[in-house]
């Protein structure tokens, strides 16, 4: 594994180095959120955008956690908001939000697949992440919830307009309004969790497996289904088929159109490479 510093996270590779692995690592803090942690993901991630080599991203929490497993622990209520952020001037606080507004929009608008790989918690700030990725792979221990109600914040990161659009308006209220963490199973069951595993290698062979796949996949092909996925999906059907139908053509010139066609035609495997 092929690995660069940062601060708060760690950046590798896998072996065939078709996708990268992004892990938040500050183990001592369960993980929690700083403006630096979200803008070091955004800047890990800004690097991949045009490398051909890799298809796909994984975004987990670390490992070798010391407390407990956790993707994040949410946002870190010790850390400031900003030079010059003072808490108690409502445009102030305005304004730093709109900064970790800033780089949760970065990270959902990478074009090549995001998964969310969560084992243990996501809450708050951290919970709000996997909703910017594209799918969720979660250990059967994990839980998700928003549990600022109970420090008389709420979730801003997103939070009350994206889950919302994922599992519906009043299970999302009933998250928000009383605090509550909702199991991986129940999160599975709602639709959320893409693929759900058993902690420890179960889990790992699963993010492997589900990285793998589309580490080896049409890179265009998947970054015009993302973009219409996120963003078609957002206004009127109509509008939505045009995104398709632009897509197609944008696609349609990727060598990796012409190497899927005559790989099938002569019944082998494709080989793509990438944009």
């Amino acid at each position: 594994m092929s690995e660069e510093e940062y601060q708060h996270i760690k950046v590798e590779k896998n072996e065939e180095g078709n996708y990268a692995v992004i892990s938040i690592n500050r183990p001592d803090k369960l993980n929690a959120l700083q403006v630096l942690t979200v803008k070091e993901i955004y800047e890990a991630l800004e690097k991949f955008e045009l490398d051909s080599n890799v298809r796909c991203v994984v975004l987990r929490g670390t490992k070798d956690y010391t407390k407990k497993p956790a993707f994040s622990s949410g946002a870190d209520l010790s850390a400031s908001f900003g030079p010059g952020v003072k808490p108690n001037i409502p445009i102030h606080m305005s304004i730093a939000m709109q900064m970790r507004h800033r780089y949760y929009d970065l990270i959902e608008a990478f074009p090549k697949p995001l998964i969310a790989a969560v084992d243990g918690y996501a809450f708050g700030g951290g919970c709000e992440l996997t909703l910017v990725c594209d799918l969720v792979i979660a250990s059967k221990r994990s839980f998700f919830g928003f549990p600022e109600i109970a420090r008389g914040i709420f979730p801003a990161n997103g939070g009350t307009q994206r889950m919302a659009q994922h599992i519906g308006l009043a299970r999302t209220t009933k998250m928000i309004y009383f605090g509550e963490r909702v199991d991986a199973q129940t999160m599975y069951d709602w639709g959320y969790v893409a693929f759900l595993a058993e902690e420890g290698d179960e889990f790992e062979k699963l993010v492997d497996e589900k990285a793998s796949t589309l580490g080896h996949s049409a890179t265009t092909s998947l970054t015009v289904i993302k973009k219409c996925l996120k963003y078609g999906t957002q206004v009127a059907i109509p509008i939505g088929l045009q995104f398709e139908q632009l897509g197609f053509g944008v696609n349609s010139s990727a060598g990796d159109v012409k190497e899927g066609i005559t790989a099938f035609l002569r019944r082998k495997e494709p080989d793509y490479k990438g944009y």
